[in-house]
């Protein structure tokens, strides 16, 4: 054994994702059009972080409410 003990990355994972849904679960219940915005938001993150390569697999509707339909993305 090396290094110190590790925790099991997918429990990590799945802790992470449950952190995040109670989260938005609580914005939801304040306004939903913040956790459309807040959504939006870290969609638009991800696939400028994934070099744009996320919205290829977004429903349409989706790619239009975060930005990044082929059209709004074709001028910049």
């Amino acid at each position: 054994m090396t290094g110190p003990h590790r925790t099991d990355p997918a429990a990590t994972t799945d802790d992470d994702a449950a952190e995040l849904i109670a989260q938005l679960k609580e914005l939801a219940g304040a306004d939903p059009a913040d956790v459309r915005q807040v959504v939006a938001e870290v969609l638009a993150a991800l696939d400028r972080a994934a070099g744009g390569a996320l919205r290829e697999h977004l429903p349409e509707t989706i790619r239009a409410d975060a930005g990044l339909d082929a059209t709004a993305r074709a001028g910049g």
